[in-house]
């Protein structure tokens, strides 16, 4: 079957600058499919493509086979969005809101349920107005979610929100694809992509710079493993620097921090057996997605942002 969101070769350039150059990828039916990047990087301007707000330089896309803008009125009918950034009318409420927008589509969500799982429930009679910048946020979430869509796209889903109502949104949103539907997710929060995606393109100066699921972005990382301790005893440099798959080693203040792998890990605690050292005040922690995406988009900088 084809893929629900397909990308080919996308080019978009702004006064002569390419903020989009070549970036490819495929969404699979039902999957969460996160994009990542520094700021900047072209990621808001490749789901505005996919979302049929902005017209290609080059490039394929489309969305259940259908063109975004060629065949924009189809895509509107299976796709639901929630922008980076959005505005209503201040004078409406968020009952109003919701019920228009429920009207647009032949098969709405009902509007009541998600007012209640987002938290809007005790403010649908409150203005648009007079909401804080968190509950205009739901808001835009239940706005993207109440045509039924067979696809959503999120872009920067829990900016704003406090971390109680982000975990809430998150389990929402995994009941959204457990319901089928498809989730195109852009966000800066790497707990946010580790927990929810099933894969992640990572976008770089209009590029992608990685395609993986969030396990195997992490193992990329120049140090899937940190060790540190302080040996009760000194250890000979030599045999610390031969330890197998070691990415890097420092020592501050008595304390030896080794970066590496599991076996680097096995290897140490061998090492410090065999010659009888403890190791005082032992950790090992995992490399976490901030440390691929940091190696990933190395060189990035406010510059290329602006």
């Amino acid at each position: 079957m084809p893929s629900v969101i397909e990308v080919t070769d996308l080019r978009k350039s702004y006064g002569g600058r390419a903020a989009v150059d070549g970036v490819s990828f495929a969404v699979e039916e039902g999957e969460i499919f996160g994009i990542l990047g520094p700021n900047g990087a072209g990621k808001t301007t490749t789901v505005e493509c996919v979302e049929g707000l902005r017209v290609p330089d080059g490039g394929r896309v489309r969305v259940t086979g259908y063109d975004p803008v060629a065949d924009h009125e189809k895509v509107a009918r299976v796709l639901g969005a929630q922008l980076q950034q959005s505005e209503l009318q201040a004078k409406f409420t968020v009952r109003e809101a919701l019920e228009l927008y429920a009207a647009f589509y032949p098969s709405p969500a009902d509007w009541r349920t998600l007012a209640e799982r987002l938290g809007l429930t005790d403010r649908l009679g409150t203005r648009f107005g007079k909401l804080s910048g968190g509950q205009q946020q739901r808001l835009s979430i239940a706005l993207a979610l109440v045509g039924n869509p067979r696809v959503v796209v999120l872009d920067e889903l829990t900016t704003g929100l406090d971390p109680r109502a982000r975990r809430d949104t998150w389990q929402l949103i995994e009941d959204v694809r457990a319901s089928g539907v498809t989730v195109l997710l852009v966000t800066h929060f790497m707990e946010e992509a580790q927990r929810l995606c099933d894969r992640i393109a990572v976008i770089d100066k209009g590029r992608i710079a990685a395609l993986d699921t969030p396990s195997g972005l992490i193992r990329r990382s120049s140090a899937a493993t940190v060790i540190s301790f302080t040996p009760s005893a000194p250890l000979d440099e030599h045999d610390l620097a031969a330890l197998p798959a070691l990415a890097s080693i420092e020592y501050k203040d008595g304390r030896v921090t080794l970066s590496g792998t599991d076996e680097t890990v096995n290897a140490v605690i061998t090492l410090l057996a065999r010659h009888h050292v403890t190791a005082h005040q032992l950790r090992v922690l995992d490399a976490t997605l901030d440390d691929a995406f940091l190696d990933l988009t190395e060189g990035s900088t406010e510059e290329d942002a602006a």
